[in-house]
């Protein structure tokens, strides 16, 4: 048992405290300058407290425009580009990891082990590392600009399939024999038993995978030359282009607040599931 100490308990609180400053600092800051003109935000030293610009500033960057020297894209278009990216990455990325460390486990077919281990050794291959002929592939088959283009070279995902697989390794036989014997078929049994014991991993691997696909910069960067196909995350750096007084802070700070949102509900709405399944697949 830990033994509970006055001192001891306030130093952890000042400790706890003293992180959360760090860590929410910048946020911080980010919010004041998306709430001030762009030359209140360059002038030394910096305001930091709100000012009264904030409307003005998050309807003129979800609206686009402006007079900055960057990307004057809306950012309703970025965020619906990053919604429906994120999403298809993310619901593929399960669908795919399911069915996959399905077949592993529970069909016995010659090489199941060498599949298995062909598939987790691909972790060692990230999109960086074959980002060349990927992007070949791609643009051969006339996926650049489309929402096809963007998702479909993510979707696939060994640590997904690796996760499953070693829960479905923790069902108990007899819930195969049971469903076997009320003459449940594979796809039933899939449906009926796996997939609700499987629900808190689910929701944890869609929480960071949903992340995941968010945040993608480097192979949008690659497969989207129109604006209107913009992620917010690539929005957010093309709005950035020479030096501070060229650029519209004010308006690339109330985006970078706008890009926070989505990712941040998934978080706080999915917490709960999100802390039991990644408790759930340590056991």
């Amino acid at each position: 048992m830990v033994e509970r100490h006055p001192i001891l308990n306030m130093v952890s609180h000042l400790v706890l405290a003293l992180g959360v400053l760090i860590v929410a600092f910048p946020l911080y800051i980010t919010f004041v300058a998306s709430t001030h003109t762009a030359q209140a935000i360059v002038q030394t030293p910096m305001p930091l407290l709100p000012g009264t610009h904030m409307l003005e500033n998050y309807a003129q960057a979800w609206n686009g425009g402006g007079d900055g020297a960057g990307s004057k894209a809306p950012v309703a278009r970025m965020m619906t580009v990053s919604l429906i990216s994120a999403l298809v990455i993310t619901v593929g990325k399960i669908a795919i990891s399911l069915l996959s460390a399905f077949a592993i486990v529970y069909f016995r077919f010659p090489f199941r082990q060498l599949v298995f281990w062909s598939i987790f050794v691909t972790l060692m291959l990230p999109v960086e590392v074959r980002i060349g002929p990927t992007y070949k592939v791609v643009s051969d088959l006339g996926m650049l600009n489309s929402y096809a283009g963007l998702t479909i070279p993510l979707i696939a995902s060994a640590t997904a399939t690796f996760l499953f697989r070693q829960f479905f390794l923790t069902v108990p036989d007899e819930l195969v024999e049971a469903a076997r014997i009320d003459g449940a078929g594979p796809l039933r049994f899939f449906k009926d038993v796996l997939l609700p014991l499987s629900t808190t991993s689910i929701a944890a691997l869609f929480v960071i995978q949903f992340i995941y696909g968010w945040n993608q910069y480097l192979w949008p960067l690659l497969v989207t030359t129109n604006e209107d196909m913009y992620p917010v995350v690539m929005g957010i750096k093309r709005m950035i282009s020479g030096g501070d007084a060229a650029n519209e802070w004010n308006i690339i700070m109330a985006t970078a607040m706008l890009a926070m949102i989505p990712p941040a509900l998934v978080v706080i709405l999915m917490q709960k599931w999100f802390v039991k399944g990644l408790v759930d697949t340590e056991k």
